[in-house]
């Protein structure tokens, strides 16, 4: 549909238009002529009616054009697809003719309809699926995902076919009140809960000393069983470390039990925990959990020496020890004597320069122990320029400077995240001595320095390389207003313990000296989780190159092996080897520089998921709240037949209309221009033919 519009011009030239057109063609054919008179009313008409036309365009009105696009009301369906949906299903439970009565909604609602199948587990996908194989649950991301894709769509009603139980993310109720449409859930599994013993949840740190103690806390949980006995033991290396007999007494029986072990091995320990079955249980799969745990040789020590008492001590210590591979002592120097500087894997000189003590400048010239020097108002630039060369500051006084921080983009070497970068540009400027500052040609700068809205190309934290020798460089003080400036804005100090943390771990990291490192990203991952591998290779002078090949093999227990080649990422390598199998693995990593060949070999663990097992009764509650609040309804999945109906008889559910107006000017309509040129053409001929012309 199209009409004209007049805007700014008055509707009146209309018939102005049309009163010029007849006055036109009046005197052009109102003397007598050779013409018949209804011959010459035609041709009169004709004239008329181009010259309006051509009027009308030199007035360009509004060309309005409206278009009705109705837009189907949507159903969507989202059917769960875990393993406890066939786990603990009840008596009668067909799992194939649920799929086919969700199916056949489509067919039964009709074309009036637009139906879309789902499926979820960890993920939402499309279509349905009768495997029932997902390892984790998670209804509130597949509320959130669908709500994402059809955003401002006419979303008529949403089926959520599933039994409740969720083992990932949110709690589903708060993310379906932002699905505006009703919900009908289909209520999946059997509340009841059957004979039953199981282990419902086990806490434990995932890394551990040589030789000392460490607890794991496992949640029993035992249903329809009072009166019988958990038989809980823990094993690694199939040998017995502790058993307990437990008395069930009530029919929903719960009980934490801390477990104490002992780390008298070095390396990645598997520890298996598991209750003896019961006379007729209705499943074993969640009797048993296996953990890893990674007993480390030692902690990494790091030294942080100062002249006096700051704030910033604290914040330093505080931030390594987030991570509990890293030990760290805090000394004056003037109690140097008394500390073993062998020891350590890194030294933090905070506001002082080797220069200053004799024996911390004669450990750092004979040994290849990484420094790390932090530089404010009571630091000496002229010792800190002698002490090292990735960082020359040049000041004529003591005076200091505040600077903001600025990440720098290019920078290779390790990644912060996203939201620490964007943290630490806007905490409060650090104290840096004024003056004008330089870089060594190979150095790495993270931070530079931002001195009021001025964006400058002075470091302030920066890292180089010293004949092997990692050093960093920090040009400012008062790291501890970044922590509570950082708490009292996002409640945490992730940003701040993570900019330390990064920066301690890639200075100590190739304090071994070693040439060729292959590390996977976890020592263990779980089930269906993608297998991530760093490498790292170092040159002579032990700088990080990339420009050779890595290649690596590995090898299942199974005797399965798989063969991979590294992407090349910044400075150093990385492979996603996708999702592997369960099971523990050895892999073998070869590369060549040069003449020379390097190996690498360690080893990782695929570790099986028994979430969906650690829950057996369903919780129709949720689904009966979650209907309820949207205005939907609950149905058992015998009922899921009446869902046609009731989507039908539900008024809110109904076919939108958008209205969609175009304007345009009316000489963009070109048929307009086709019908003058026709008018006229007829008009020329037929005076042509009668000999007028």
């Amino acid at each position: 549909m199209f009409s004209l519009t007049w805007g700014s011009v008055s509707g009146w030239w209309v018939p102005a238009c049309l009163v010029l057109g007849v006055a036109y063609a009046w005197l052009l054919y109102r003397q007598p002529v050779n013409l018949g008179k209804n011959f010459r009313l035609a041709l009169a008409a004709i004239r008329a009616i181009v010259v309006f036309f051509i009027a009308i365009l030199l007035v360009s009105p509004l060309v309005k054009t409206v278009k009705y696009d109705p837009q189907k009301p949507l159903v969507l369906i989202a059917q769960d697809n875990s393993s406890s949906i066939n786990t603990f299903k009840p008596a009668g439970f067909n799992s194939e003719k649920l799929i086919s009565d969700l199916a056949n909604l489509k067919q039964q609602l009709g074309d009036k309809y637009d139906v879309q199948e789902f499926n979820f587990g960890k993920e939402l996908s499309n279509g349905l699926s009768g495997k029932f194989d997902g390892k984790q649950t998670d209804i509130a991301n597949a509320l959130r995902q669908l709500n994402n894709r059809f955003v401002n769509q006419n979303i008529g009603a949403l089926i959520l076919a599933t039994d409740g139980l969720y083992n990932q993310g949110n709690d589903p109720q708060y993310e379906a009140q932002n699905i505006k449409t009703s919900i009908y859930t289909i209520a999946l599994g059997d509340t009841v809960a059957k004979r039953d013993l199981l282990i419902g949840n086990v806490n434990y740190n995932k890394t551990a000393f040589l030789g000392n103690d460490f607890e794991v806390e496992v949640l029993v949980a035992a249903y329809q069983s009072q009166g019988e006995t958990i038989h809980l033991s823990v094993t690694e290396d199939g040998k017995q470390v502790y058993s307990q007999n437990i008395a069930v007494t009530s029919a929903d029986f719960k009980k934490l039990v801390p477990i104490k072990l002992t780390a008298d091995k070095k390396g990645l320990r598997k520890y298996n925990i598991s209750i003896a079955p019961v006379k007729n249980e209705l499943s074993t799969q969640n009797n048993t959990e296996t953990i890893y745990v990674d007993v480390l040789d030692a902690r990494q020590k790091v030294l942080v020496l100062y002249q006096s008492a700051h704030p910033d001590i604290t914040v330093i210590k505080q931030a390594i020890e987030t991570n509990k591979n890293f030990e760290v002592k805090t000394s004056l120097l003037t109690d140097i004597n008394g500390i073993k500087l062998a020891d350590y894997s890194l030294i933090i000189l905070y506001q002082i320069s080797a220069g200053d003590a004799t024996p911390v400048k004669t450990f750092i010239s004979q040994s290849k122990t990484p420094v790390w020097y932090i530089v404010g108002a009571q630091s000496n630039v002229q010792v800190f320029n002698a002490a090292q060369n990735v960082v020359k500051i040049s000041a004529g006084s003591d005076e200091t400077q505040e600077v903001f921080a600025l990440p720098e983009n290019g920078f290779s070497a390790f990644t912060l995240s996203d939201s620490s970068r964007k943290k630490i540009s806007v905490l409060p400027p650090l104290l840096a001595p004024f003056g004008s500052y330089a870089t060594s040609v190979n150095s790495a700068i993270l931070l530079r320095q931002k001195i009021g809205a001025v964006a400058t190309t002075y470091p302030l934290l920066a890292f180089g390389d010293d004949a092997g020798r990692r050093i960093a460089v920090l040009t400012g003080e008062g790291l501890w207003r970044w922590q509570l400036a950082e708490y009292q804005n996002y409640g945490n100090r992730n940003a701040t313990d993570e900019l330390l943390s990064q920066t301690v771990q890639y200075l100590t990291a190739n304090a071994n000296r070693q040439r060729f490192r292959v590390y996977p990203a976890r020592n263990v991952f779980d089930e269906g989780e993608n297998v991530i591998i760093n490498a790292e290779l170092y040159n002579d002078a032990l700088e990080l190159i990339n420009t050779p090949d890595v290649k690596i093999d590995l090898k299942s227990n199974a005797g399965k092996s798989y063969s991979f080649l590294f992407s090349r990422t910044g400075q150093s390598y990385q492979l996603d080897a996708g999702t592997l199998p369960v099971g523990e693995y050895n892999y073998a990593a070869t590369t060549k520089n040069g003449t020379q060949q390097f190996k690498a070999a360690g080893q990782l663990t695929v570790k099986p998921l028994n979430l969906e097992t650690r829950q057996s009764a369903a919780n129709h509650q949720l689904l009966q709240t979650i209907a309820k609040q949207s205005g939907g309804q609950m149905l058992p999945p015998s009922q899921i037949g009446q869902l046609a109906n009731l989507i039908r008889k539900n008024d809110n559910i109904k076919t939108v209309v958008y209205e969609d107006k175009h304007y345009s000017d009316i000489i963009d309509i070109k048929w307009l221009f086709v019908l003058i040129l026709a008018l006229l053409s007829a008009e020329w001929f037929l005076r042509k033919r009668e000999g007028e012309i």
